[in-house]
């Protein structure tokens, strides 16, 4: 097998611009479209989409990798991190780090890449590991660096990357080509195109013992954010963990090759349908507003109190809905209570009910707009599905 950094022509990536050309102009709408409408958000509702976006994004991207966090312990140190209250729970070094690549990242997504700054990220993602020897620098094991999978008699070989000796010099050729073609560099690329072959050189290298893919995909985020001048709030993330058998398929269809085309095709798709999931959740927070201004003075002190939990959960709401007993958890009122405030919240149009009796639960009443699959087909044609 010879592997795409094998070949000659590496790492002269080629691809189909005419085929990325709508992608591109439907991600900069996107990205417009959300600017607007972030604009008129109040900042209560603009902290809550940024602590939910990258709340969302940090646990997502470690589960990607088969990490599953609390995300109330996450949603609270991204909080702590951006100078927001928080419960000041204890938390694990995992969900301490990933917090605080993401703030990192929300940040400085505007600055340079540099070793200075992956190495930062790995100390952060591997917060609290002992089975590392390399953290915060480029690996220098000698044994290669393969994706497997299957039975440890008999693993199946993905991919294998460039030995560590070669690990160095890939690095700095990559972080100059990542400078090079930003929108201030010397040789600018459109910003799906950038990303999705950010992504893919740099899991290509994969130059970290461990936490490759999430610091892969935190530069991707970094190259989109560039391309749109604001913020990472794009659920890139949470859309792959989504099709994580499809993200994982296409990585390694193009893992011999140098002609990215197809893996950006299916990047495009998905860092458009991710775009439009941030959008959802700022028209949510907007539907928000409008639903409590129209309830303003109608509601009493318990029943303001258990809306607003609800709502602060964002578009999902509580796991399995709003029960009677999270109600009288939350307000510290009466069974009997608990029901008639909850008939009067369905009543006044501020929940809907599902279920009957004790297995009735109770969601906002906002309708949520439901996003779609997004592909870029062979045309080159942004599809949904």
């Amino acid at each position: 097998m010879i592997w795409n950094w094998q070949r000659p022509e590496w790492p002269e990536f080629t691809w189909n611009p005419d085929l990325l050309r709508r992608a591109e102009e439907q991600f900069l709408l996107g990205g417009g479209m959300f600017a607007g409408a972030f604009a008129h958000l109040g900042p209560e509702d603009k902290d809550q989409l940024v602590i939910e976006a990258l709340s969302t994004e940090a646990l997502t991207t470690s589960e990607i990798e088969g990490e599953m966090l609390d995300r109330g312990s996450v949603q609270s140190l991204i909080r702590k991190q951006l100078g927001l209250a928080d419960d000041r729970r204890r938390v694990k070094p995992a969900e301490q780090g990933i917090a605080e690549m993401t703030v990192d990242l929300y940040r400085s997504f505007a600055a340079p890449l540099s070793d200075e700054t992956l190495f930062a990220w790995h100390r952060m993602v591997t917060n609290g590991r002992r089975d590392i020897r390399n953290i915060g620098s480029y690996r220098t094991h000698t044994e290669p660096m393969q994706v497997v999978s299957g039975a440890l008699h008999n693993p199946k070989v993905h991919y294998e990357a460039p030995p560590s000796a070669k690990v160095p010099g890939e690095m700095q050729r990559f972080i100059a080509w990542f400078n090079r073609t930003g929108p201030d560099g010397s040789n600018p690329l459109p910003a799906l195109t950038r990303a999705g072959i950010a992504h893919f050189y740099f899991e290509c290298i994969h130059p970290f013992e461990d936490g490759n893919g999430r610091i892969g995909r935190a530069i991707a985020e970094k190259a989109l954010a560039q391309g749109l001048s604001h913020p990472p709030l794009t659920a890139l993330a949470m859309t792959m963990l989504a099709r994580r058998k499809a993200y994982y398929e296409a990585l390694e269809r193009n893992n011999t090759e140098t002609d990215l085309t197809d893996w950006l095709r299916w990047f495009a798709g998905v860092s458009i349908e991710a775009q439009r999931r941030t959008t959802a959740l700022i028209e949510f927070l907007l539907d928000k507003t409008r639903l409590l201004d129209r309830l303003k003075g109608e509601l009493n002190a318990r029943q303001e109190k258990a809306l607003l939990r609800v709502l602060r959960e964002g578009p999902e709401g509580f796991k399995g809905g709003l029960s009677a007993g999270n109600y009288i958890t939350i307000t510290g009122t009466s069974a009997p209570t608990a029901t008639r405030d909850l008939a009067d919240l369905v009543e006044k149009g501020a929940l809907i009910r599902s279920g009957e009796r004790r297995y009735a639960r109770y969601r906002a009443n906002i309708e949520l707009s439901p996003v779609k699959s997004v592909e870029i087909d062979a045309q080159g044609r942004v599809t949904q599905d």
